[in-house]
């Protein structure tokens, strides 16, 4: 429907009621009309406003296949994160726009490259949105590629990640991720001072002094087994046997295996339903057997990163697949026997040797498998 076909009173005098008269024709328009006119009413606005020189001054909606990701963002987010970001904006709804630059014909990506994702990604946030995305646009004077970087993870450190005790964590997960201090540096701005500092500040800088790091996880002081999470991909590293999937094509993922807490039940019972699965040896077996001939893309992401325990990872993706017991149970590894112990490495060796083997790769012993010793594996 037309504006100008409306029938509307005589319009008042003021300016206020001017754009009241106004504001109530728009809801009349169909909704692609409707969101282009209130965008230019809002650059107009803009455009007298005070506060003109700030890119939140003006957010527009714009259409999702408008939106492209940047090349470059260094910032990543684990499977849970990005649901947990799902669910925040399912609940709480765009709260921060995404901050973008206009690059042929699109708008790419400078900061919100996950709320992007999830809006395109997400079909119950793609349908509430209807198929647009909230954006501004950076200054102008920030558009070259360099400056674009550098606004990029100044708006990733400035989300709190400056704080002493976070950027710690940050240093600890990407030391543990065999990153180097060069690397770290470069990747978050900072000097090598700062990066050695908050290592010290973790008390692991005797651990992680440039060295070769394990390639293993260690296993937590209390017994609570392997901690499992992949290596970040460093594409500049001589990885090429290594095969790569998103997490979107992860079946553990989808099983549940990186849930917090298990369902329906406590931590403790979860680890007993994990120990008691694991005991019985034939209906462990039978989950190794289905793993690895209905998780193609989860086995080829795994099971191709010898920088991992391989083992442990098949142990906790066999009880995910067969009960829906995340790997946070891992700890009902150690309420086994030692006897139920080497039978069940010895189960996940053999099936991760069938595997590898049938994809045209050698058999491991337990150290090549990511296993240092048999009663550290899970």
């Amino acid at each position: 429907m037309q504006l100008d076909l409306l029938e509307t009173p005589a319009q008042p005098g003021s300016i206020i009621e001017q754009c009241e008269w106004a504001i109530l024709r728009i809801p009349h328009l169909p909704l692609d009309e409707r969101v282009e006119t209130i965008n230019k009413l809002r650059r107009m606005l803009h455009e007298v406003s005070p506060f003109s020189t700030e890119p939140v001054d003006f957010v527009e909606w714009v259409k999702a296949e408008e939106v492209q990701a940047n090349d470059y963002n260094p910032n990543t987010v684990a499977p849970p994160e990005m649901e947990l970001l799902r669910v925040s904006i399912m609940a709480d709804g765009y709260t921060q726009p995404i901050v973008t630059m206009p690059e042929d014909g699109k708008r790419t990506v400078i900061d919100g490259f996950h709320r992007n994702r999830v809006g395109k990604e997400c079909n119950d946030v793609r349908e509430r949105v209807k198929g647009y995305l909230p954006v501004v646009r950076i200054r102008t004077e920030q558009e070259d590629r360099g400056d674009r970087m550098a606004s990029t993870i100044r708006h990733n450190r400035a989300r709190g990640k400056h704080k002493v005790e976070a950027m710690t964590d940050i240093v600890v997960e990407l030391k543990r991720r065999n990153w180097t201090d060069e690397k770290i540096a470069k990747n978050l701005g900072m000097d090598a001072d700062e990066v050695l500092r908050l290592s010290q500040i973790s008390g692991i800088a005797e651990v992680f002094k440039d060295q070769e790091f394990s390639m293993a996880w260690e296993v937590g002081k209390e017994g609570e087994g392997e901690i499992l999470s992949d290596v970040i991909a460093d594409f500049e590293a001589d990885d090429k046997v290594r095969i790569y999937h998103t997490w979107d094509k992860w079946e553990c993922y989808r099983a549940g295996f990186y849930k917090e807490r298990p369902d329906g039940m406590t931590q403790d019972e979860g680890e007993e339903m994990y120990r008691t699965f694991l005991a019985d040896i034939s209906r462990f077996e039978a989950s190794l057997q289905a793993v690895i001939t209905e998780w193609p893309f989860s086995c080829e992401h795994y099971l191709t990163n010898d920088r991992m325990n391989r083992i442990a990872w098949l142990g906790q993706a066999s009880v995910a697949y067969a009960l829906g017991i995340p790997s946070c149970c891992r700890g009902g590894y150690n309420r086994l026997t030692e006897e139920h112990k080497k039978a069940a490495d010895e189960m996940a060796l053999a099936y991760l040797n069938k595997w590898l083997v049938a994809h045209g790769r050698e058999a491991v012993d337990f150290e090549q498998a990511g296993g240092r010793t048999e009663a550290e594996l899970y």
